[in-house]
């Protein structure tokens, strides 16, 4: 894993994430509900930033985790919170923007990357198609 100076953020590139998964990682998303039903990375679990406090117990201390959010600010907060925490964990530089901007595939089939923020959650919302 990749190895920062004390009190940075551990940050890994796509290709090294992909080999961390590979070799038995946790791919965690950390971003909010909207963001993760518009598009994810495969493999993922879903685990909001603010729920990360009460939901630690879900992330197995055992195995690396790569943590990852919209471009990096929150996964930045997550991955220092998991460190802190005593768990191995690193954050996928550029986020799920960077991913995609590989063209890297993306769940659900279409999927894309969502806007941040309680706003974007309400647009989203309306863009929906509506099943009546």
């Amino acid at each position: 894993m990749a190895d920062a100076p004390q009190g940075e953020t551990r940050e890994v590139s796509r290709e090294e994430a992909r080999k961390l998964i590979d070799e038995g990682a946790q791919l965690l998303d950390v971003r909010a509900d909207h963001e993760w039903e518009a598009g994810r990375i495969a493999g993922a679990a879903h685990l909001p930033l603010p729920e990360l406090p009460q939901r630690l117990g879900e992330i197995d201390k055992d195995r690396p985790v790569v943590v990852y959010c919209r471009g990096g600010n929150r996964s930045s907060m997550a991955t220092d919170a998991l460190t802190d925490a005593g768990y191995e964990a690193v954050k996928l530089n550029e986020g799920i923007v960077g991913w995609s901007g590989e063209d890297l595939p993306l769940e659900p089939e279409g999927g894309y990357v969502a806007d941040s923020g309680e706003a974007a959650a309400i647009l989203q919302a309306q863009k929906k198609p509506s099943h009546s």
